[in-house]
């Protein structure tokens, strides 16, 4: 069987160097708040390009501390609203809403699956404060145009670089591009961990000092409450985990991006679209989702023969039960992204004889 994601495979690549990291914090006995925090948020930071690194549970806490530091902060107040575009996956949203702020959903590109820039300004009123900018896909949604508007009508960018470690634009690393950006490295992604993790990237001392402190409880100083907080902490284990990933994470990219040109030239198919292809420097490939017709049935076929694929994402926010006032709302392209998407399998341990068999089982299905 081909795996979408062989997690296991990818461990044993660097199990020497795991094993000896999770040992060290094993044997430390210290296991929150430590050197393996210390270390892996400054070789974090210097690698995104930022002068501050807040690690942190998970990336849904990572986006969520981020618009509620910006209410502390007397930024932003509940009843704002976020730009943020209407395909993405869910936690983009619940960042917003979890801090009583408003979601502007604004339709993608169909050809780059990113939010379309040309549709922004039409979305902006008196309250909006912020745009979301996700790097879907692991692709960089980045553009001189959004970051124009984001000048012009004094808006914070705050990136959502979930899926993109190591993604590039032309400029510097996503995650580094705005004013702020939420991090995950739930163990599936580009840079993942053994176990949820985030971290929040920043320019600014006093964003990154208030999201520190928020998720603390609250707290600056041991036994004193500044904030009403939460516990949301990277663990020691984590940490160090990551710290050894980060070391290979351009290698483990540059083979998605082998990977992804192969299907790039080997994917002819009128019933397939592929996204517009850009440099390798502006994708790492977290996913490489293709648009096709009999999309449920490929996936059948492909599965009856060992091939396991997934859908990002099957229900789009605004048709989702949890938020049903938007049940009634129309987003043709979105809509129609998450009834054609379909994942095929990319990862830093797969072969191109694996890649092979995929393109001949896709083959076989069209003709």
């Amino acid at each position: 069987m081909i795996k979408f994601l062989d997690l296991q495979k990818i461990t044993a690549k660097y199990a020497d160097e795991i094993h000896e990291a999770v040992s060290r914090v094993v044997d430390s006995g210290w296991y929150l708040q430590g050197e393996e925090n210390e270390r892996f948020e400054q070789h974090y930071a210097d690698y995104i390009g930022t002068k501050h690194c807040v690690g942190c549970a998970n990336g849904l806490d990572a986006l969520i501390w981020i618009y509620r530091a910006y209410i502390e902060m007397g930024v932003m107040q509940p009843g704002d609203e976020v730009i943020v575009p209407a395909n993405t996956y869910i936690a983009s949203i619940l960042a917003i809403t979890e801090n009583g702020l408003k979601p502007v959903l604004v339709e993608p590109r169909l050809d780059t699956l990113e939010i379309d820039a040309d549709r922004i300004e039409e979305a902006i009123t008196e309250r909006t404060r912020s745009i979301l900018l996700v790097h879907l896909y692991g692709r960089c949604a980045y553009t001189e145009k959004i970051s124009e508007i984001c000048r012009k009508h004094g808006l914070k960018l705050v990136e959502d670089n979930a899926q993109a470690h190591g993604c590039n634009s032309q400029l510097s690393k996503t995650g580094s591009l705005g004013e702020a950006a939420g991090h995950s490295f739930y163990p599936g992604k580009n840079l993942g961990a053994f176990g949820d993790g985030g971290a929040v990237t920043t320019n600014d001392k006093e964003l990154a000092d208030t999201v520190r402190a928020l998720a603390n409880y609250g707290s600056e100083k041991k036994y004193v409450f500044k904030y009403k907080g939460r516990n949301s902490r990277l663990d020691e284990i984590q940490a160090a985990v990551l710290d050894v990933k980060l070391r290979h994470l351009d290698e483990d990219n540059a083979h998605r991006q082998e990977i992804a040109n192969y299907y790039y030239e080997h994917i002819a198919n009128p019933l397939i679209t592929l996204p517009t292809r850009l440099p390798d420097a502006h994708n790492v490939y977290h996913l490489f989702p293709i648009l096709c017709e009999k999309r449920d049935a490929l996936q059948s076929h492909l599965a009856e023969n060992g091939i396991q694929t997934f859908i990002h994402y099957p229900i789009p926010p605004h048709q989702q039960q949890c938020y049903r006032a938007w049940n009634d709302l129309s987003f043709p392209i979105t809509e129609q992204i998450h009834q054609q998407e379909l994942s095929l399998p990319i990862s830093p341990v797969m072969t191109m004889e694996e890649v092979n068999d995929i393109l001949r089982v896709i083959r076989g299905f069209y003709t």
